[in-house]
């Protein structure tokens, strides 16, 4: 009971879902360092972290093949020490349409939106799941 009040209260205080802005200061933070050479490709990875948690990550790659989803396992690169979190009861197929369109804004106007863009590919998706190449 003690447990499940606690969890309630933290609800209150809790983002409950992940705002563009949020999104944007990871990405900007994410790629504000210098990458290794041999990246060609980056891929935003997707966790449901379970109870309503979700997370994403940022890799980039050393391969890409749009006919081929292994090719974002060829990490060169990862911000698996610092992803984004934040809760959301939201099915999962909301919380990748709500990152999709996120991404797409990014793309349009983010700080590092032509460094994105000019590599071969951008891929989205659940980490156990089908790539969207963006």
């Amino acid at each position: 009971m003690f447990l499940t009040l606690i969890m309630g209260i933290f609800n209150l205080f809790a983002s409950p879902d992940l705002s563009y802005k949020e999104f944007e200061k990871w990405v900007d933070s994410s790629l504000n360092t210098e990458l290794p050479k041999d990246v060609v490709a980056f891929c935003f990875n997707l966790y449901d972290d379970s109870n309503g948690q979700w997370s994403v990550e940022l890799v980039g790659t050393s391969s890409f093949d749009k006919d081929d989803s292994d090719w974002a396992c060829n990490e060169v690169f990862d911000t698996r020490n610092n992803p984004l979190k934040w809760k959301s009861k939201e099915s999962w197929k909301k919380v990748l349409s709500s990152v999709r369109s996120h991404l797409e804004t990014y793309l349009k106007n983010g700080k590092h939106a032509s460094l994105l863009r000019s590599q071969q590919g951008i891929g989205l998706g659940f980490v156990d799941g089908d790539l969207i190449i963006m």
